[in-house]
């Protein structure tokens, strides 16, 4: 099994602490990106969705509960997904403005490599001011808001990237 952890980094105005509605270890958030099978290089078509609520209890091999067990559709070989949670940290005004990423999630795989993120809904953020934006959707790329309560200028999140780093 190898272990990939998910960083993300996009350019932030006025705006700070961009991070999963419910918090980096929320049940229902949705992480969405492809998988390249490990044996014949198949990359799925669509994004593929893992949450930390739903394990899969009856996969035929290996031991513990992974959150997602699947089956490769060309070569028929089943790959694990797990998600071990307490590894996410708020992308931060400094953060944004130093281009650094910052952990999302850490995924124990076995059998694929994950691959493309999705930014989806379900996103919070703060302004410079402390008004709190929740519900962000991030699906189109990118987020436009003024923030009338702070008199703050536009707050905006684009040039959304993510990376999945091999740790060890």
């Amino acid at each position: 099994m190898v272990k990939y952890l998910l960083k993300i980094t996009a350019v932030l105005e006025n705006l700070t602490n961009l991070q999963p509605q419910g918090g980096f270890d929320d049940f229902d958030f949705v992480y969405l990106f492809k998988l390249k099978c490990e044996w014949c290089g198949e990359v799925s078509q669509k994004e593929i969705g893992v949450t930390l609520n739903v394990t899969n209890i009856s996969h035929p091999i290996g031991k513990g509960k992974p959150n997602l067990a699947r089956k490769c559709k060309l070569c028929e070989r089943i790959g694990t997904i797990t998600m071990i949670p307490d590894r996410g940290q708020p992308l931060t005004l400094e953060t944004s403005e130093s281009e650094k990423y910052v952990p999302l999630m850490l995924f124990d795989v076995s059998g694929y490599e994950p691959v493309d993120y999705v930014f989806g809904p379900s996103w919070r953020a703060e302004s410079m001011k402390g008004t709190k934006f929740e519900n962000i959707d991030l699906s189109s790329g990118k987020f436009a808001e003024y923030d009338e309560k702070g008199k703050c200028p536009r707050v905006v999140i684009y040039d959304l990237r993510s990376t999945f780093d091999v740790v060890y």
